[in-house]
């Protein structure tokens, strides 16, 4: 008989390719074209080929299933693959699943990737006709776009921590900032507070600029480990560590059913994050926050103890905060379910940013706070 496969020493993930299409309102190819394409560019980017790949893992909405892709690139065969739910909360667990599948030896290679055309398609409620699930209570009270789920939390942050449009107006007009050094951002005009409060609503309290574009984009990211790394000649960006949560009564976008009002699943996910890496939000250097809307980064940093609750407002107005969502973001860069801001976190490790940070050491990414998330931290060391 033979002997039994032994499990050796977990080894430390970290990224070494990525890639990102240009942004645009139609990007004049399927989803599965442009996806393999970033995905060929990660490849190359780490100085990788198609034959070492043996791992990949994908948003549940990602419309190319990773056996199609693995096909579609001629992949030999994958020992790892699988798939995240939630929408903008895949993001950062996709990632994970890619460093725990190398961390245990289940895969050497490993890629993820969002393409996605919400430019040139549809809205995805748009067709659907016949509520279900959650959706049987909500449409009848019009709540049916993400907007209008964030717009009542919105308001309950606006009634709890006494919150006025300039709280909002900062974040939108910061982030256009950024945007407008990124040459691949799709927002490039500037934006003042004044044009921002003199925006139409889109759903009270939420302005035009409170909200995420609508982009067509493809974005790849290869992972593996810190010793094959080595043999690559890139700069390795290390995955320091990750964590999930979802809270209890979870309810994509309208959790309306927890003991506390506006409290999102970053406050389960928050403290794991901490515990698992050893870190503190003072060792954090950059944040990538996911930000389909504005009101989701003072919350993030509250909710992962930058500062107190309720002080997000005065902490940012002060200029306190680590900077933030450097290309632009979802806001003001290309909205892909936040797999833009995975690729940005490795640029300000790797110092390539177009808003670099000084001397970064520690980048804080998080998926979509109103639905199961993750969250994760790269780092410039190894552990």
């Amino acid at each position: 008989m033979a002997a039994p496969l032994r499990v050796a020493k977990h080894r430390q993930a970290c990224v070494v390719g990525i890639h990102a299409l240009p942004f645009s309102k139609n990007i004049g190819m399927t989803e599965r074209h442009s996806g393999g394409l970033a995905i060929l560019g990660a490849l190359a980017d780490a100085g990788l080929t198609v034959r070492d790949l043996d791992g990949m893992f994908r948003y549940v909405w990602e419309g190319t299933t990773e056996m199609e892709m693995a096909r579609i690139l001629g992949v030999p065969n994958l020992r790892a693959f699988g798939e995240v739910d939630y929408g903008g909360g895949a993001g950062c667990p996709t990632v994970t699943h890619a460093a725990l599948a190398i961390e245990n030896h289940l895969a050497d290679v490993v890629v993820t990737w969002r393409a996605r055309n919400r430019g040139s398609g549809v809205r995805p409620w748009s067709q659907q006709y016949m509520a279900t699930g959650q959706d049987q209570f909500e449409r009848p009270y019009h709540v049916a776009r993400p907007v209008d789920g964030m717009a009542f939390h919105t308001r309950v942050w606006i009634e709890k921590y006494g919150w006025t449009p300039e709280v909002l107006g900062r974040v939108a007009v910061t982030q256009r900032e950024h945007a407008r050094k990124n040459p691949a951002a799709m927002m490039q005009k500037p934006l003042t507070m004044d044009d921002y409060l003199a925006a139409r609503m889109i759903c009270d309290p939420l302005r035009l600029f409170d909200c995420c574009l609508e982009t067509d984009g493809a974005l790849a990211m290869v992972l593996t480990s810190a010793e094959r790394a080595r043999d690559l000649g890139v700069t390795p960006v290390y995955v320091h560590g990750f964590a999930m949560g979802s809270g209890p009564q979870m309810t994509a976008m309208t959790f309306f059913y927890d003991e506390v009002l506006g409290k999102t699943p970053n406050a389960w996910v928050a403290p794991e994050l901490w515990k698992r890496t050893g870190l503190t939000p003072r060792d954090i250097d950059v944040c990538q926050f996911y930000d389909a809307f504005t009101p989701q980064i003072p919350i993030a940093f509250e909710e992962f103890g930058f500062c107190a609750e309720g002080e997000s407002p005065a902490y940012m107005a002060d200029g306190k905060n680590p900077p933030y969502n450097t290309s632009g973001g979802g806001i003001s860069e290309a909205y892909v379910h936040g797999f833009n801001l995975l690729v940005e976190g490795v640029r300000q490790v790797r110092g390539t940013s177009t808003s670099q940070a000084e001397n970064v050491r520690n980048v804080l990414v998080t998926s979509g706070n109103v639905v199961p998330t993750g969250a994760l931290v790269y780092s410039k060391d190894p552990w």
